[in-house]
């Protein structure tokens, strides 16, 4: 067939008529980033949170306990669907799932608020589960707030009593708290970054397997920068043009308005992709090898969410992971993206992530070209030779043979053995901080007097705050919080103290930045319990020795104190949320993708026999042993080790453990047969699963509440493992159900066992495999 003329026109259009011809390209470049946003999308439908189940214990039952029930039953974001008669039903209800948060209305609590002994009431809500527990939390003590508010008022005795100090808080760039806002404009480029990769990857690793090396560099007249352009530049305008529609889908499809210069996002786009084409095609060009550089080039991206900071924040993590962090393209992405979308910032401010970005997009370039010069005329590394295929079909045979080529391929020993162990050591570090402390603040102390001054050092010893800048004036204030030098303020006006000791309010204007909500509720936090002590120490200064007049006070202005208790992590620790949930579905995407891999492996080997020689139930089963013994040392690791490396909550009850793995991992294999039978090429499973990790992650729950995702798609995440394994593993392990708690979680992995199992032993009977070819020829 003729060409255009050779140059960079020539390897351009080359490439766009390989991608028309390969289905499994033009499904990785189009299918998958559209089908990922429209998961994310839907999963992230409901902007605001509604009907958190909650477990309410009224151990009082009067006519004031009554207000408080009636109150949690009216909140919006949450629902009272159980009523456990003592603390252990409720506990036990949370443990399970049955509920999120429970309320515990203690005994006498009448009887205590008309004595003036201000009873505790007690939220307990499951910290592990971060973002529904934490939302189930603000409403609920928003909740018992306004029932306080409904309770008859003490009378009140004569005699002074200082004002107190009021924070009046001001929500930054996002002030309807809305979880889409932030979530989906961080998510969908974290989802379209690693196709980018992985499809660059797949274009240049084909040219060692199924094209033409030689030819691909004559149509570039021998010229490594021109072939390498030529082949990527298909790849730019198609994921450019996926950029805009996920801007559109962010903007327009959620209203979510755009706040900065659109120019500076859009440069800063097309270097995020020109990076990310990079690096996908130098892994390739260092190993030449198609499914061994995919699966590092996923290993590489994926963990990218971590050390972008959007999570997890940059100033609160490690060194390493902030050198590493600044060595991915993502990073210095995502800091535009927030800038210019979310805050607005002048175009001037953003100049520093926009050069890192485009440095590294150069870096990326040269290092693939010097690669592609230096190995343009040396012959491709041999392959290992395939041993031959045994007929014999019984499970110990079918066991060895699948667990030999395991060992001998690169590709399916890189995902099944060393990705488990590299991310167990390099997933977590950006969070091993596990709480934000020393945010950036600034004070603008338009008072200078005593009461301030206590303020400002209130704010300095809470561990959340760092008082970094003090302003004489508001704006100059603001402008220290869009460059990202502070990240809250707090302003003390003229005349506070004076209100103090009036006996009246004094106001405190805080202004929070919520581009990032995690650094938002932390400095939030910080600000009003500093805040807090000085209320205290002002109302208590001229109490007795006992503290009676102090707590009489407090009485008067709030007459219940309600105490919010985490669970399971009480400590709140980012790390003890994300990475038991993210080790578990870490376990099934490299299992799913190294199971489906020897399948292709078995295929290219020996041919249409090979893959029949995988079915029948003996063989199948024999194979998912084999992954079973492969995958248990890196779930070992995943459970038991590194959760006492990294201090995170584990259970001692192994024998759960195992019980539950043990379905969890034959049903991913099963899987992995199965969907290995439609499967030519070995790489083609990394291809097609590599991207939908994140949104796999959103539907089981401990990200985001289930009561938020669409009852349809919330059922049709149950076809993968994870949705079911991810829950029960957190919770026997992080929470220390056992398995009579999970019971729902385990029989469904039991059942998807069975039926992955039965479809992957007929899958490649004669019957089907003729269906097959007769598509093919068709």
């Amino acid at each position: 067939m003729a060409y255009p003329p050779t140059g960079l026109v020539a390897v351009a259009w080359r490439e766009v008529q390989w991608i028309w011809r390969d289905r499994v390209a033009l499904f990785l470049v189009v299918g998958v980033p559209l089908l990922a946003f429209a998961v994310l999308s839907l999963t992230f439908s409901s902007a605001v949170v509604r009907d958190l189940r909650v477990d309410v214990v009224d151990a009082d039952r009067t006519e004031t306990s009554s207000i408080f029930v009636q109150a949690v039953n009216a909140a919006p974001g949450v629902a009272v669907t159980r009523r456990s008669t003592d603390l252990n039903g409720a506990m036990q209800a949370v443990r399970s799932g049955e509920a999120i948060a429970a309320v515990y209305i203690p005994r006498n609590l009448e009887r205590d608020v008309q004595a003036g002994k201000r009873p505790q009431i007690v939220i307990f809500h499951n910290k592990q589960y971060f973002t529904p527990g934490n939302i189930a939390s603000g409403a609920l003590s928003a909740a018992l707030t306004a029932g306080i508010a409904e309770l008859p008022r003490m009378p009140q005795r004569g005699g002074y009593a200082p004002g107190s100090l009021v924070v009046e808080q001001y929500v930054l760039t996002n002030p309807a708290m809305n979880y889409a806002q932030f979530l989906l404009r961080a998510i969908l480029p974290m989802v379209l970054h690693v196709v980018i990769a992985i499809a660059a990857g797949y274009a240049v690793g084909s040219e060692f397997s199924r094209r033409d090396m030689r030819e691909w560099l004559a149509a570039a007249d021998g010229h490594a920068l021109t072939a390498l352009v030529g082949k990527l530049m298909p790849y730019f305008g198609i994921f450019v043009v996926l950029l805009v529609v996920a801007a559109f889908t962010i903007h327009d499809g959620f209203t979510i308005p755009f706040r900065g210069d659109p120019v500076v996002a859009g440069l800063a786009g097309c270097l995020f992709i020109a990076a990310y084409l990079c690096v996908g095609a130098l892994f390739q060009l260092l190993v030449r090898n198609l499914a061994f550089g995919l699966s590092l080039t996923g290993i590489f991206c994926s963990p990218a969410f971590g050390f972008a900071g959007v999570g997890f924040p940059v100033l609160a993590m490690g060194d390493f992971a902030r050198f590493w962090g600044s060595l991915l393209p993502m990073r210095w992405y995502m800091q535009v993206l927030s800038d210019q979308a979310a805050r607005g910032a002048p175009a001037s401010d953003s100049v520093e992530p926009l050069a890192y970005l485009a440095a590294l997009a150069v870096a990326f370039l040269v290092l693939a070209v010097l690669r592609l010069r230096s190995i343009a005329g040396k012959p491709l590394p041999q392959e290992d030779e395939a041993a031959p295929d045994s007929p014999n079909r019984g499970v110990v045979r079918a066991f060895a043979a699948e667990y030999g080529r395991a060992l001998r391929d690169r590709g399916a020993f890189g995902l099944l053995v060393l990705a488990p162990i590299i991310y167990g050591v390099f997933y977590p570090q950006p969070y091993l901080g596990q709480l934000v402390r020393a945010i950036p603040t600034a004070v603008v102390d338009e008072d200078s007097t005593e009461v301030s001054r206590r303020l400002v050092q209130s704010l300095n010893a809470h561990e959340a705050i760092r008082v970094a800048a003090r302003f004489s004036t508001l704006a100059d204030a603001q402008a220290a919080l869009q460059r990202r030098e502070v990240f809250a303020i707090l302003d003390i006006p003229d005349g506070t103290e004076r209100e103090v000791l009036a006996g009246r309010r004094a106001r405190l204007p805080a202004y929070v930045d919520s581009v990032y909500f995690l650094l938002y509720n932390r400095t939030l936090q910080g600000i009003l319990e500093a805040n807090a002590a000085v209320n205290a120490d002002l109302q208590s200064g001229d109490s007795r020795p006992d503290g009676s007049l102090y707590r009489a006070a407090l009485a008067r202005s709030s007459p219940v104190e309600v105490i919010n208790q985490p669970l399971f992590n009480p400590t709140g620790g980012y790390a003890s949320y994300i990475v038991p949930a993210a080790f578990m579905l870490i376990l099934q995407q490299t299992l799913l993708m190294g199971a489906a891999t020897l399948g292709g492996v078995a295929f290219e080997q020996s041919g249409p026999g090979g893959r029949r020689r995988r079915s029948g139930p003996a063989a199948v089963l024999g194979q998912g042993l084999a992954h079973l013994l492969l995958t248990l040392p890196g779930a070992i690791l995943f459970l038991v080790v590194l959760p006492r490396v990294y201090g995170f909550s584990a259970t001692a009850r192994f024998g759960d453990l195992l019980a539950f793995l043990v379905p969890f991992i034959l049903s991913v294999s099963f899987l992995g047969q199965f969907v290995s039978s439609w499967f030519t090429r070995r790489e083609t499973a990394v291809l097609l699963f590599i991207a939908v990790s994140l949104p796999l992650f959103f539907l089981v729950g401990v990200a985001w509440p289930v009561e938020a995702i669409p009852p349809a798609l919330r059922a049709a995440s149950f076809i993968f493992p994870s949705t079911s394994a991810i829950d029960g593993l957190i919770r026997i392990n992080q929470m220390d159900a056992r398995i009579a708690d999970v019971f729902d979680d385990w029989a469904r992995l039991w059942g998807l066992t069975v039926l992955y199992g039965g479809l992957a032993a007929v899958a490649t009977s004669p019957l089907l495999m003729r269906g097959r070819a007769n598509e093919r020829a068709a």
